[in-house]
């Protein structure tokens, strides 16, 4: 059985994580920014280990982002 998916933030300070995710793309250019997020997205599946949980992941980033488009 795997634990649910928690999107609530699990960060004492999120305005720091997000500064944190944002200055790493600083000096990029597109090409190693998209690099460096698909990077981590893997090192955090991994870290994760948890098909289930990536699987409702993947599905509620995807749903984000399509609905996004339709704005």
């Amino acid at each position: 059985m795997t634990d649910a998916l928690s999107t609530a933030s699990n960060f004492a300070d999120p305005d720091a994580a997000y500064r944190l995710i944002v200055e790493a793309h600083r000096g990029l250019s597109d090409e190693q920014s998209a690099a460096l997020d698909a990077a981590l997205v893997l090192i955090l599946a991994n870290h994760i280990g948890d098909l289930d949980l990536l699987r409702e992941a993947t599905a509620l980033a995807k749903r984000g982002v399509v609905e996004g488009q339709r704005e």
